[in-house]
């Protein structure tokens, strides 16, 4: 058999043996959320049953028809910081997988040298000699066992969790600029209620310095003004530094400085209203869709494929190595034929001797994956009990606004009534001032209960993983969408 010929045939070999060989490691199954067919939490009041529309819910800031708020959601997606930080992982993630993919090819060098050296003449009687070689190397280490795929297998899991990283500070992000705009507005409507009951307290005051003047009062109901009047005088510079805050926060989240956004939200707009009907669909839905849970998973098949790769380094390593080129001692006879060399040769290595570190090393990745199947389950159940608690809070929140609804509209005829009698002589001022008090007592809490009816349905579209799609995601510096 010719040289030729036994080349052919141990590649042969090789080829029929990589393509019989099965990857080591567990193959990872899917894993799937363990959901309860229906929701604990009663749909009462405006949560209704049925299925959730996807396109409302990944762009849930629609639903309140506020311009402005939409205005800057979508300013959001370019100016965060920490979407820009979890894009950039992202892409480090994609060219990790890169990196992980180019070991399964051939790599090729070219070098080109040229050196002169002087022999000592004591032992080889002979002087300056001149070197000079050009070529290409060649290597290709043959991943027979899978460990190669596997950690291929694993890059592509973890740039699929990255993603749903990405996806997680979406969901967040969203929630928290409505959340922080709803706290804009309830601080001005909390504002407008105290101011408009400052002004009536200073007429109150007024009138009562003229009863007290003319002797139609003592001095008792004209200081139980005063101080009236004062107390709610305090509550304003309170306001003013949470509303002042929340603007500053908003611009922070925007990735803008603090107070860029103070003209745009001056000007004094009311809370925005829940819709009357509002769909939360089913637990197996609202998991599927939840980025955290499709992380973990994500994060599990990483894991899985790494125990592959541990177990492919107890078997030998082959490489097929070779270099091809020309070679001469002047420079004039290096492109002629007879300079040329070559060299080829497969190379075997194998750890035989390691102290167990390597099999240690295959009990540790099987330990990790056990961690992330228990992280997966625990992030299933935070999931679920976070819907849970905001559909809880919503629904009480609303009954809760109801009441004060009432509570305020029956302080505000108590306040009308008493202010009559005492005017009339048929009653003292203590009465009228318990009634004010009661009054705005009434409509600052009423305020506080309409923004957290608000803020409590964002927590629910947030709890849903609402907030994202692939419509919405932003691209990186060249044009390229992080989601593909």
């Amino acid at each position: 058999m010719t040289k030729k010929r036994q080349n052919i045939l141990i590649g042969a070999v090789i080829a029929a043996f990589i393509s019989g060989c099965a990857m080591l490691g567990p193959n990872y199954k899917p894993v799937k959320p363990d959901a309860p067919a229906a929701w604990q939490t009663a749909m009462t009041g405006s949560l209704q049953p049925g299925q959730v529309d996807r396109t409302v819910l990944s762009r849930w800031w629609t639903v309140f028809n506020d311009p402005l708020l939409a205005e800057l959601e979508g300013e959001a997606l370019h100016g965060n910081l920490d979407i820009k930080t979890a894009m950039s992982r992202v892409r480090e993630a994609r060219a990790l997988m890169g990196i992980n993919r180019a070991g399964l090819f051939p790599s090729i060098n070219t070098s080109a040298a040229a050196s002169k050296s002087r022999d000592s003449f004591s032992f080889t009687g002979s002087g300056e000699s001149n070197l000079y070689n050009v070529g290409f190397d060649a290597g290709w280490e043959l991943d027979i066992f899978g460990g190669k795929k596997r950690a291929l297998e694993a890059a592509k899991a973890d740039l699929a969790a990255r993603r749903e990283a990405l996806h997680e500070v979406l969901v967040s992000l969203s929630a928290e600029i409505g959340i922080n705009y709803v706290d804009v507005r309830t601080y001005q409507a909390r504002l407008k209620t105290a101011r408009n009951n400052l002004a009536a307290q200073k007429q109150a005051l007024a009138l009562n310095q003229s009863r007290y003047q003319t002797g139609l009062i003592d001095d008792l109901a004209l200081q139980q003004s005063r101080y009236n009047m004062e107390l709610t005088r305090s509550h304003i510079p309170q306001l003013r530094t949470a509303l002042s805050a929340a603007m500053n926060r908003l611009a922070i989240l925007l990735g803008q400085k603090p107070g860029s956004l103070n003209r745009r939200l001056t000007k004094i707009a009311p809370v925005p209203a829940a819709p009357p009907e509002i769909t939360v669909g089913v637990p197996a839905e609202a998991l599927r869709r939840r980025p955290d849970i499709r992380r973990a998973e994500r994060q599990l098949a990483a894991q899985t494929a790494r125990i592959g790769v541990a177990k492919a380094d107890l078997y030998p390593k082959f490489k097929l190595a070779g270099s091809i080129g020309l070679e001469s001692l002047h420079l004039k006879d290096l492109p002629e034929w007879t300079s040329r060399l070559f060299r080829i040769g497969p190379s075997v290595s194998w750890n035989i001797f390691d102290a167990g570190a390597i099999r240690q090393n295959i009990v540790v990745q099987n330990a990790r994956q056990e961690q992330a199947m228990l992280h997966y389950k625990a992030t299933v159940l935070n999931a679920l009990e976070e819907v849970e608690n905001t559909l809880t809070a919503f629904v009480q929140e609303e009954t809760r606004k109801q009441a004060l609804t009432r509570a305020a509209k029956a302080a505000g005829k108590a306040e009308q009534t008493a202010a009559d009698r005492y005017q009339a002589g048929l009653t003292d001022f203590s009465n009228v001032l318990k009634a004010r008090r009661s009054l705005f007592s009434f409509n600052d809490e009423l305020a506080q209960s309409t923004g957290a009816v608000t803020t409590d349905l964002i927590r629910l579209y947030k709890a849903l993983g609402g907030g994202w799609s692939s419509g919405v995601l932003p691209t990186t510096t060249g044009g390229r969408s992080v989601d593909r």
